[in-house]
């Protein structure tokens, strides 16, 4: 498990680890919550950070950035959404 803070609070992310040893978010915990991830809308890298667009389980979406230097996850963004086939 990773984890990171920022002004949402604090953030744990659950991560898959691929056989490249890529870390894929699985689940969020975020204020008591555990938020499973149902898809990967987007993700892409800078030089120091690494981001994940993710649609959770309840339809919501959250952008999280891993810090790799610093090996911390942040919440960058966060979307209620009505459901579960609200666009993203």
């Amino acid at each position: 498990m990773m984890q990171g803070s920022d002004a949402f609070g604090r953030i744990h992310v659950e991560c898959y680890a691929g056989y490249r040893g890529e870390q894929t978010p699985r689940a969020l915990l975020l204020a008591g919550r555990r938020l499973n991830v149902a898809e990967v809308l987007d993700q892409w890298l800078s030089p120091d950070h690494r981001y994940f667009k993710l649609r959770v389980d309840d339809g919501d979406v959250y952008l999280v950035r891993h810090d790799v230097g610093a090996d911390r996850w942040e919440l960058t963004m966060f979307r209620r959404c009505d459901g579960p086939d609200h666009p993203a």
